[in-house]
């Protein structure tokens, strides 16, 4: 079994930029002009032109202002204060400050298209630290 990530987003020459300039990723392949594959995670990252409006899962029409989705994305960083930097530089929004956890440190942004983020920096042992 291989997990996939999509994206959708309305813009794909903005969101290209904000992810190659947030998180580092490389374009790796485009399959025509509304889908984009980046590498640089442990999966592949693939980016999807949608319009605004357009049906989305069910009944819900996409919509990219800030939204909140029970599945989301964390990136885990080595420095989160200059992960945070880069990814704010890039067109991210921050949504809090930064908190601290026995397993790490954690802070929100979102992207530019309404999709949320945490950016995790481990300490110690990382999530072993709660395991049970």
């Amino acid at each position: 079994m291989k997990l996939l990530v999509n994206i959708d987003v309305d813009d794909l020459a903005t969101a290209e930029a904000f992810y190659t300039q947030a998180f580092g990723l490389r374009p790796a392949r485009r399959f025509g002009d509304d889908m984009l594959e980046l590498l640089g995670f442990e999966v592949p990252l693939y980016l999807l032109r949608k319009d605004a409006g357009t049906a989305g899962a069910g009944t819900s029409m996409r919509n990219f202002a800030r939204h909140w989705t029970p599945i989301h994305g964390d990136v885990v960083v080595e420095d989160l204060e200059a992960a945070l930097a880069q990814a704010l530089a890039a067109g991210a929004r921050r949504e809090g400050d930064i908190r601290e956890a026995s397993w790490g440190r954690i802070v929100t942004v979102s992207d530019p298209f309404g999709h949320g983020w945490c950016l995790l920096q481990f300490l110690g042992r990382g999530y072993d630290e709660i395991a049970t």
